[in-house]
């Protein structure tokens, strides 16, 4: 998965829109393996942004779970650790 796209589900406050968006941006620049589109795709990738930050919102609205919600913090401080886990291991 792009380790730039955050969890959404069950944070405490919920995941914003901008957030939402912001992860979709992030998966369609991904799949189509470009940061910006050329000015003749930028129609159909601002389109394919918009449809995946909706069927984001509705994911994350329908989703239901058991687990005591996250908080950013936790969730930021567990990244940290993963990502202070992966250099130590890469310059070992």
């Amino acid at each position: 998965m792009c380790r730039s796209i955050r969890t959404l589900h069950n944070l405490v406050p919920p995941a914003t829109e901008e957030e939402m968006r912001a992860a979709a941006l992030q998966y369609v620049r991904k799949v189509a393996g470009v940061a910006r589109p050329s000015q003749a795709n930028a129609a159909a990738f601002d389109e394919a942004v918009e449809v995946v930050a909706d069927a984001t919102r509705r994911l994350v609205e329908r989703l239901v779970t058991s687990a005591p919600p996250k908080t950013r913090e936790a969730e930021q401080a567990r990244a940290r650790e993963r990502w202070q886990r992966r250099n130590s291991r890469a310059g070992g």
